[in-house]
Order: C-alpha cells, then sequence, then structure tokens
C-alpha cells in the first residue's frame, strides 16, 4: 500500500524513495580497488614494453637508414619523374596513348576528346607554344600526329 511521498516494499517496510533500495550486486570498495590495480599494473607494462621496442627499433635505424640511402642513391632519378622516360614504340598501345593524353587507359569518350583538344592547342603544327622555328611556327607535326593516333586508337576502342 502507498502513501503520499512513500512506497511500501516487501516486508511492509517503509522507505522514502525507491532508488534507495538496496541493490543486491554492489561490489565492494576493495573489490574495485583490486580491479583498478589489476588495470593500472597492465597499462603499465604495455608502456614499459613500447618503450623498449621503440628503443630497440631506433638502435636498428642507423644501420637500416643507411642502407635505405644508399638503395635511393643506386635508383635512376628517372624512377620518380612523374614524365614518361623513352621514346614512342613502333605500334601504338593503349597503355602508350593514355600517356600521352594523359588520361586513364578506361574513360570516356568526353574525357578523350577533352584531353586530345587541350594537348593538341599546346601542340597543334600552326598555333601552339612548345617549339618555334624560323618562320614563326610553332608546334610539332609529328607530336600532333601521335596525338592524333593515340585520340584514333581510344576512338576505335570506345566503337567495340
Amino acid at each position: 500500500m502507498a502513501t503520499a511521498g512513500r512506497m511500501s516494499v516487501d516486508g511492509g517496510d517503509m522507505m522514502r524513495y525507491a532508488e534507495y533500495s538496496p541493490k543486491p550486486d554492489a561490489r565492494s570498495d576493495a573489490d574495485i580497488d583490486r580491479r583498478l590495480g589489476g588495470t593500472l599494473i597492465a597499462v603499465g607494462l604495455g608502456v614499459a614494453a613500447a618503450g623498449f621496442a621503440g628503443r630497440y627499433a631506433f638502435q636498428l635505424w642507423k644501420p637500416l637508414g643507411q642502407i635505405f640511402s644508399e638503395t635511393v642513391r643506386k635508383m635512376p632519378s628517372s624512377a620518380f619523374s612523374p614524365y614518361y622516360k623513352g621514346g614512342f614504340e613502333q605500334k601504338m598501345s593503349k597503355r602508350e596513348a593514355s600517356l600521352i593524353l594523359g588520361i586513364s587507359p578506361v574513360t570516356t569518350k568526353a574525357k578523350v576528346r577533352d584531353a586530345h583538344r587541350r594537348i593538341m592547342v599546346l601542340n597543334h603544327p600552326d598555333k601552339g607554344e612548345r617549339y618555334c622555328d624560323r618562320q614563326g611556327k610553332s608546334g610539332s607535326p609529328y607530336l600532333a600526329a601521335k596525338i592524333n593516333e593515340a585520340k584514333d586508337l581510344f576512338d576505335k576502342e570506345n566503337r567495340r
């Protein structure tokens, strides 16, 4: 039976509020201290292990750093260049065509057209800005032919 502001708990004991009822699974302070101590020891051991591993890595780093720098010095500088080194192939491949146009080997027809137009403006024999001869003409007929060949290869692939 409940009265104003009070509750009846089994056994007839009257309590003012229900949240003050005893909890059966309450942990003692000693149990909490033991668990906290175990956690702190585990964290301490983890930090110590990370410190020893870091010290060991720094000791190994000096010889590995020397080997790495020697290997980088032996590599040709063109390996890190964003430009393609080498001449043109006899028969143009899709990879070479994509390198010439600066697009992905699998791309849309619109992107091929835009890339071709952008590169031809720079390399057209009459209007380009790259090479100038004595007559004031700029651009290269050979490069223009290769750019057109690359576009034609992509157009042929898109038709299939």
